[in-house]
């Protein structure tokens, strides 16, 4: 089932529909994590995003090779520049451990929280340092056509005269001759030709521990060329689909254009697709800022912006409510509006086996079905979409009651339709299914404090007894005192 699916490109900076240069095969390049440090609310963005468009893909019928990288050397500090210490040196620096063994940490733990917000493993994750001969063939190559040149053993990408033949700047629509009044004096940029040259190759100076031989000197790829080499060997000179957060348009993926064009005379990406920030007060965050929250503190509820820990559902519900291209808000109460709205979904799928088909129908599940396709298929519209879920929702909770009816043919496809746009598409999984031996182990435990507070009661020890369901709120714990005894959701 191939639908027509609509993206916006930053490229042409149109809606557009999407035509795979060699159907039903597609080609999805999207840049990675740098890995020194945790991922945080910022990195669970273009992963969720990415994530949802390669589900959709592959729903949609097409065969899909996903690769998305690992960058784990040549990342400066002075990102525009290209100036400064490597990020991850200067972590492995500060911690006194190998770079790599820095790498191999992070991308435990990206994997790992990756893993609990649901999102699929692409199917190459290629590392930087892993491609250094092809990187350094790439280099030479565009030495040779005149668009790169030496200096005391660093390759510097020659931009000007790139722009002449080219043009430089179509991604981002920078005006090459106004970046180069407002561009500062940087601390080794008189090496360079034009302030604006960005490095294909570092020499490496005594104190740097990453470091390989080259015609040029002993040294590092530059980072820009990392992602160009990746995305060609795997999905080839040109390819459908190259994804990122807006923050790399330019210079990365400006230069990116450059260096591939340069190397093969062709047009490298033919659809390029960004997400929006994430933002606190209005700024992006960012470990640059200082106003992040990793997501190890997002599940564990340990930052102080945070009212209480949140579920890895709950952040991707709170992604989705979101369209990808526009800015989202941190604040506790979006969270919380998040929690209330996944915990409404899962209520309305638990229900869903239990309801009882009738003769005839009052719900139009089928015109349900089509407006969510329609949804998504408009570049991804998860918002709209989500809007499609909760008249299900409405109509599950309406059906449960008895104030409406369904015949048995409509179920089966309103059962369908939940799964296949909620878990199948989506990824929202109830996250009790994956846990549900730990799950009834907390249902007992939560049973004993509230047994604990009906004995406090009885002896008239209200302070223990509020104590214990304060705490037990405060956890998401819902406690209904009932003629019985106590009910409790969480």
């Amino acid at each position: 089932m191939v639908k027509d699916l609509f993206l916006y490109n930053t490229l042409t900076r149109t809606k557009e529909k999407f035509e795979p240069l060699n159907p039903p095969y597609v080609g999805l390049y999207v840049c990675g994590p740098t890995v020194y440090s945790d991922p945080h609310l910022g990195h669970a963005r273009p992963a969720i995003t990415f994530d949802i468009l390669f589900r959709y893909l592959k729903h949609l019928g097409y065969q899909v090779r996903y690769v998305r990288n690992i960058t784990d050397v040549g990342h400066l500090e002075d990102e525009v520049a290209g100036e400064g210490e490597d990020k991850i040196q200067k972590k492995a620096r500060l911690e006194q451990l190998e770079p790599m063994e820095v790498v191999q940490h992070y991308i435990n733990r990206f994997h790992l929280f990756m893993d609990k917000l649901g999102v699929l493993s692409p199917s190459i994750e290629p590392h930087a340092s892993g491609h250094i001969i092809e990187q350094q063939q790439m280099i030479q190559s565009i030495v040779d056509k005149g668009f790169a040149y030496e200096v005391n053993g660093s390759v510097y990408f020659d931009l000007r005269k790139y722009h002449e033949v080219y043009g430089y700047g179509k991604l981002s629509g920078r005006n090459i001759d106004d970046m180069l009044s407002n561009t500062r004096e940087l601390e080794g940029q008189d090496e360079k030709r034009f302030p604006l040259d960005f490095a294909l190759w570092k020499k490496a100076d005594s104190t740097h521990l990453m470091h390989w031989p080259s015609p040029w000197s002993e040294g590092f790829p530059g980072w820009h060329l990392e992602c160009s080499v990746m995305g060609m060997k795997y999905l080839g000179e040109q390819f459908d689909i190259h994804g990122g957060g807006m923050d790399l348009i330019f210079p990365h993926h400006e230069c990116e254009i450059a260096q591939s064009m340069v190397t093969t005379g062709k047009s490298f990406v033919r659809y390029w697709i960004h997400n929006n920030m994430i933002t606190i007060n209005g700024q992006k965050m960012a470990r640059s800022k200082n106003n992040f929250i990793t997501l190890e503190e997002l599940f564990t509820g340990s930052n102080a912006l945070l009212e209480k820990a949140f579920s890895p559902m709950t952040i991707r519900f709170y992604v989705l409510q979101a369209h990808y291209s526009s800015t989202l808000d941190f604040s506790n109460e979006a969270l919380k509006a998040a929690e209330q709205g996944l915990a409404r979904l899962v209520k309305a799928m638990t229900l869903l086996p239990k309801l009882k088909s009738s003769a005839s129908s009052t719900v139009d599940v089928i015109t349900l079905q089509e407006n969510a396709f329609n949804a998504l298929s408009d570049d991804l519209n998860c918002p709209i979409m989500l809007g499609n879920l909760f008249e299900a929702v409405r109509i599950i909770n309406s059906v449960n009651d008895g104030k409406e009816s369904i015949n048995t043919q409509d179920l089966e496809l309103l059962k369908s339709f939940m799964h296949t746009f909620t878990v199948d598409l989506l990824g929202l999984v109830p996250e009790e299914t994956a846990q549900s031996g730990d799950r009834e182990l907390l249902g007992n435990v939560i049973r004993i404090l509230l047994q604990q507070r009906q004995e406090a009661k009885a002896r008239k020890d209200y302070a223990a007894s509020d104590s214990i369901r304060n705490q037990l709120t405060s956890l998401g714990v819902t406690v209904k005192d009932t003629k019985e005894g106590f009910e409790f959701e969480y």
